[in-house]
C-alpha cells in the first residue's frame, strides 16, 4: 500500500445491510442467489489461492519493483494463472529500481554517556532516499513533534538530523480508523524529509509509521520537493525514537547516520492480465485485482501478497465451477504500486479508449484481516444494487457496506476517476499497521480461514458485476 488515496480527504460511511435500500419487492433479483452462495462455498473450500500465497511469499519473498525477485513473481504468477485456464498476457510497465545498501545509525554522544561508549539505533532507509557520504554523517540531532514544531525551532535546524517524533495512534486503529491514523501519521514520512531540508537539516528521521510496540523500522515512500534539497531519510523504531527524545530532553545529542542506497535507471517489467471471457459482451470488463510488489524488508504477506493471490483465487473459483458471466472478468496483477504506480499507470495509458468498457474495478490492498463487507465508491443511488452481493456473504459475517467518495485502490484510481465504480473488501485493519512496510510482513500474518472468506469476497462481487443485466451507472468524481 502506498501513500496517496491514504491522504485523500473522502467521506466514509459505515452501514449495515439492514441500512441498504431493500430492493423493490417484486423485482427479481439480478442473478441467481443460488449461484452466488455456490460460489462462495466453492472459495471457502479451495485451497488453490492459498497455495499461490505460499508459493509468492517462501519460495520468492520480497518484491520490490525492479528486483530480480519482482520479476521472479511476475513469472511465477503468470504461469499459475495460465495453468488455471485463464488467458494470460503480460503488459510492459517502466519501474523504479532502488536499492536500500547499508543502514546504521550511532548515538556518539549525549547527556551521561559513559566515555568511549555508542548506543546502535534501529531503523531502516526509507523507500527513495539519497545517500549519505560513504562513511556517514555526524550531526546534533533535533527533536520536534510536528510540522508547527519544526516551524517554531526552524533557526536550530541547520546543520543538524531532524527527527519528527510523531507516534501512530493505535487507539484509534483500535476503534476502526486504522487508515485515518495512517492518513495522521504518514505525512512526516512523505512530506518531512524536505520540511527538513527546507530549513537547513543534514538528514531526516521519522518515527516508524506502525502501531505495534515490537521495536519494528516501517520503510515506505518519501516525496522530495522540487523546492528542497534532498537529504537522507529514515524510519526509527517508535522505541528509539522515544529513547532520543528522551535524552534530547535532558541535553544535546549527537548521533553518526549511515545510509548508502541507491536509485539506478528504471526497469522494465510487467503487469499480468488474465481475461475469463465474457459470454455476452465480452468486450465490456470487470477488473479484479491486487499489487505483485512489495517493499524489501520481509515477505510481503499482507501487502500485497494476500490481496493478489485473493484476486486471482476469486477467478480461479469461477472458472473451476465453469462459471462465464455475460462480461469478462480480467485479473491484474500490478507490478510498482509501492513506490511510483507504474503499472496502474501503464493499464490506463493502454486503455484510455476503452474505459467506457470498464463496468467495475475491485483491488484488495488493505492487509488479510477478517473480512467486514465491501466498500463502494459508486453512485450513492446505486448502493441497494449490492444487497443480492451482501445476502450471499451474510453466512461470513461479511455484510457491511461502506460508501467511499474516493478511490479505493491505488493502482485503480486512475480508472476511478475517469468514472468507473470502484469497489474494495472491507476488512478488519486494526492490526495491519503493525506489520506493514516491515520485516514482519510475513506469511504467518495471514490467517488461513479469513484469507479464504476475502477470495470468497472477491469472487461473488466480481461474478456479480459482471452477470448483472446493467452495468452500474458512472461515477461523477466531486472536484477536491
Amino acid at each position: 500500500m502506498t501513500v496517496s488515496r491514504r491522504g485523500r480527504c473522502a467521506v466514509l460511511l459505515l452501514a449495515a445491510l439492514s441500512a441498504v435500500p431493500a430492493l423493490g419487492a417484486d423485482a427479481p433479483p439480478p442473478v441467481d442467489p443460488a449461484v452466488l452462495a455456490k460460489i462462495r462455498d466453492a472459495a471457502l473450500g479451495s485451497d488453490w489461492a492459498w497455495q499461490r500465497l505460499e508459493d509468492l511469499t517462501d519460495k520468492i519473498g520480497p518484491r520490490l519493483s525492479g528486483s530480480p525477485q519482482a520479476e521472479a513473481a511476475v513469472t511465477q504468477v503468470a504461469a499459475a494463472l495460465k495453468g488455471a485456464g485463464l488467458e494470460v498476457s503480460l503488459q510492459p510497465a517502466k519501474v523504479p529500481h532502488w536499492v536500500r545498501g547499508e543502514e546504521r545509525a550511532e548515538l556518539v554522544d549525549y547527556p551521561g554517556r559513559p566515555e568511549g561508549l555508542k548506543q546502535r539505533l534501529v531503523l531502516t532507509t526509507l523507500g527513495g532516499s539519497v545517500a549519505t557520504p560513504r562513511d556517514g554523517l555526524t550531526a546534533p540531532v533535533l527533536v520536534v513533534h510536528d510540522f508547527d514544531d519544526l516551524k517554531a525551532h526552524a533557526a536550530e535546524a541547520r546543520g543538524r538530523i531532524v527527527l519528527f517524533d510523531k507516534a501512530f495512534d493505535q487507539h484509534l486503529a483500535d476503534n476502526g480508523q486504522a487508515m485515518t491514523a495512517y492518513s495522521q501519521a504518514v505525512e512526516y514520512r512523505v512530506a518531512g524529509p524536505s520540511a527538513a531540508a527546507r530549513v537547513g537539516a543534514v538528514a531526516a528521521l521519522i518515527r516508524t509509521v506502525g502501531g505495534a510496540d515490537f521495536r519494528l523500522p516501517h520503510t515506505g515512500t518519501l516525496r522530495y520537493e522540487a523546492d528542497a534539497p534532498q537529504i537522507p531519510a529514515a524510519a526509527l523504531a517508535a522505541e528509539d525514537a522515544m529513547w532520543v527524545g528522551r535524552l534530547a530532553a535532558q541535553g544535546p545529542v549527537r548521533m553518526h547516520l549511515t545510509l548508502t542506497p541507491q536509485t539506478l535507471p528504471d526497469a522494465d517489467s510487467h503487469n499480468v492480465l488474465a481475461d475469463l471471457p465474457g459470454r455476452d459482451k465480452p468486450e465490456e470488463v470487470v477488473l479484479v485485482s491486487g499489487h505483485l510488489d512489495s517493499w524489501d524488508l520481509a515477505q510481503g504477506a499482507i501487502d500485497d501478497g494476500a490481496g493478489v493471490t485473493a484476486a486471482m483465487g476469486a477467478v480461479q473459483v469461477l472458472k473451476s465451477l465453469g462459471l462465464q458471466a455475460r462480461r469478462t472478468i480480467r485479473v491484474v496483477a500490478w507490478m510498482n504500486e509501492e513506490n511510483g504506480s507504474g503499472g496502474a499507470q501503464a493499464y490506463f495509458e493502454a486503455n484510455k479508449g476503452r474505459l467506457a468498457q470498464h463496468a467495475a474495478v475491485i483491488e484488495s490492498d488493505s492487509g488479510a484481516g477478517t473480512p467486514l463487507g465491501v466498500v463502494a465508491s459508486m453512485a450513492s443511488e446505486s448502493r441497494e444494487a449490492l444487497r443480492p452481493v451482501l445476502d450471499a456473504l451474510r453466512p461470513i459475517g461479511a455484510t457491511a457496506l461502506r460508501h467511499d467518495d474516493g478511490e479505493v485502490g491505488e493502482d485503480i484510481a486512475p480508472l476511478q476517476e475517469a468514472g468507473v465504480p470502484g469497489f474494495a473488501p472491507l476488512v478488519d485493519t486494526r492490526r495491519y499497521f503493525w506489520y506493514h512496510h516491515s520485516p514482519a510482513d510475513t506469511l504467518d500474518k495471514v490467517d488461513p480461514q479469513d484469507f479464504r472468506r476475502q477470495v470468497a469476497v472477491m469472487a461473488v462481487l466480481a461474478y456479480y458485476l459482471a452477470e448483472s443485466p446493467q452495468a452500474l451507472p458512472r461515477v461523477v468524481r466531486k472536484t477536491p
